[in-house]
């Protein structure tokens, strides 16, 4: 029996010439990346794996509202995560740290000059408590309508991440805000716009669904509340369709949408994934918005790396664990109930009044 999987960006491919019974579970044969889009996967690295997803970005806005000021700068991207404990829990950290050089044209003569910062700083934890996979199943290569679509393909797996976003007052895009520092011109003056304090400390959650369907689509939505237990929530969403079209290479398109008081945005990416080896994968992307306050173009280059420290275990092994584990409590109880009734027989012994010679 011959058979190739691929698990690229979240998706599922079977390439088999024989039959074939896989069992999904966290971990798998090829990296399991949240790359090259932004939305999270459900499913975690697996246990004692190591992964690292990096990249870069070109982004170029541009705010009409403004006078056409502009942000040109680099993004790096830097997501650590790490299996333990369980399969289908991960610890992970999200680091996005921005150099631009921003120009300001509501001033004149119009002023320049450069900033660093955080855009995201953020370690949680994500935990898969629903995967509708788990099960074996077997794929008929020889039968199209055994394999066709079902409605029952579309549930998904569900996990959710929680964890804190940790920033400093300094911070020079607060609230991730590129355009925080902006001045209006009046009569050829200058007024700063008023602007809230970046909170050092914020809460974050991910309710994140993926599905598999056809063989070689998946679709993952994320629902995201950021910077709980501050005045200024934002609310946003992903949804990420990825199709595999050769045991290497796969495509995506995504949809990303923000809502609060400071932004409302829908960016639009596209891009796709070569996967290197079982545990390397490059990837690329273009981004842009639908809106003018502020435009924005991307483009993305990035790669994910993991250190496979997994180890196999028979799930026939599995269930002999857990039944003698079950035999032994069993005994235990007896044991314990056996133990009681020797002691109340002996106090009973004891309380017995002896008869006289």
């Amino acid at each position: 029996m011959f058979y190739y999987i691929i698990y690229n960006k979240k998706l599922l491919v079977f390439f088999a010439l024989a039959n074939i019974y896989q069992t999904l579970s966290q971990y798998t044969d090829q990296i399991n990346s949240n790359r090259p889009g932004l939305s999270v996967g459900a499913f975690s690295v697996g246990k004692k794996v190591i992964q690292i997803e990096s990249g870069f970005e070109y982004r170029n806005y541009k705010h009409k509202s403004y006078n056409n000021s502009k942000s040109v700068g680099k993004v790096s991207f830097l997501s650590l995560r790490y299996g333990f404990l369980k399969e289908q829990l991960e610890v992970i950290y999200d680091g996005i740290f921005m150099f631009d050089k921003f120009t300001n044209k509501n001033t004149v003569p119009n002023i320049s000059y450069k900033r660093q910062g955080f855009l995201t700083n953020f370690i949680g934890f994500k935990y898969l408590f629903f995967d509708p996979f788990k099960k074996e199943k077997e794929i008929n290569l020889y039968s199209w309508k055994a394999n066709q679509f079902k409605i029952k393909d579309l549930i998904p797996a569900i996990s959710l991440t929680l964890g804190t976003n940790i920033s400093s007052e300094k911070n020079k895009y607060p609230l991730n805000d590129v355009f925080d520092i902006v001045y209006k011109p009046f009569l050829f003056s200058t007024t700063k716009i008023p602007v809230k304090k970046n909170s050092v400390i914020s809460g974050k959650a991910i309710l994140a669904t993926q599905s598999h369907f056809l063989g070689t689509w998946v679709f993952v939505t994320n629902f995201i509340v950021n910077r709980i237990l501050t005045e200024d929530i934002e609310k946003s969403y992903i949804l990420t369709l990825t199709h595999t079209f050769d045991p290497k290479w796969s495509i995506f398109v995504e949809n990303q949408g923000f809502i609060s008081e400071i932004y409302n945005d829908n960016l639009f990416k596209f891009g796709g994934a070569y996967l290197f080896n079982n545990d390397l994968q490059f990837e690329s992307s273009l981004g842009i918005n639908t809106k003018n306050t502020p435009s924005s173009f991307i483009i993305n280059f990035g790669a994910s790396y993991r250190f496979d420290f997994h180890q196999d275990i028979n799930p026939e092994i599995l269930k002999e664990e857990r039944e003698l584990r079950k035999i032994d409590k069993k005994e235990r109880k007896i044991q314990k109930k056996s133990d009681r009734e020797n002691k109340k027989a002996d106090r009973r012994a004891r309380k017995k009044p002896k008869k006289n010679d």
